[in-house]
């Protein structure tokens, strides 16, 4: 079974089913991405697999465990981190502060995981002193991104991380969270920009109307012609 194995997963907020048997699994160091078109279910379904939302059929299991009924702050204590697309900062706190706020289910010494963070992004130590509110775009999504590596995640779910930012600064981003998944993290994410994403992702999986249209690996949907017509615009 999968580091993470989210199976049959219908549901959505309590009016009509937005996901429909849906299925996503994930392996350490691996980096899997949810692309399809807007209003596919891609963030219902991340949403899901963190308990943001109610699936009245289907499992969530992360490292053999059935977390289904847990709450999204019992599933960060076993082992997931979340980085919503919007609002995931501290504006009025600096860079630094918002790293430790992100250690606050951490009883040990998290200075070793501050290093580690800031090895990964020197973008993010370089900016530590500043107020995050301050940064750029792409800074900001590193200083989240950072904020959720300080618990310790084993799974790090990013939604949409690239939204709103430029082409240079989208592949910074994403040779980060190459970083980020060598470290033996595995990665979930939604994103809009589907080819660049299909690029690095080690499984890809395109949603439709909230169901899988298209599971493989990065390269063989980049490869189908198919999905290239109907999904990356040729």
């Amino acid at each position: 079974m999968s580091y993470l194995s989210a199976t049959h997963m219908t549901g959505g907020y309590g009016g009509a089913d937005i996901l429909h048997d849906c299925e996503l699994s994930v392996e350490k160091g691996e980096i899997a991405v949810i692309v399809g078109p807007n209003g596919a279910g891609k963030s219902t379904a991340m949403k899901a697999v963190f308990g943001m939302l109610n699936i009245h059929t289907g499992s969530v299991v992360l490292d053999g465990e059935d977390i289904t009924k847990l709450s999204p702050q019992e599933r960060v204590y076993k082992g997931m981190g979340f980085v919503p697309q919007t609002s995931n900062i501290f504006p009025t706190m600096s860079v630094e502060e918002n790293l430790e706020m992100g250690a606050f289910i951490r009883t040990d010494d998290y200075k070793t995981t501050l290093e580690q963070v800031y090895e990964i992004f020197p973008a993010v130590y370089d900016k530590r002193h500043q107020n995050a509110g301050e940064l750029s775009g792409g800074q900001r999504q590193q200083v989240a991104v950072s904020r959720a590596l300080m618990t310790q995640p084993k799974l790090l779910m990013l939604d949409e991380p690239t939204a709103g930012v430029s082409p240079i600064v989208m592949d910074e981003l994403f040779d980060r969270i190459i970083e980020v998944a060598k470290t033996g993290i595995a990665v979930l994410m939604v994103e809009q920009n589907a080819r660049q994403a299909l690029d690095i992702a080690d499984k890809g999986y395109v949603l439709v109307q909230g169901t899988n249209a298209y599971t493989d690996t990065g390269a063989a949907l980049l490869a189908n012609p198919e999905v290239r017509r109907t999904f990356l615009g040729g």
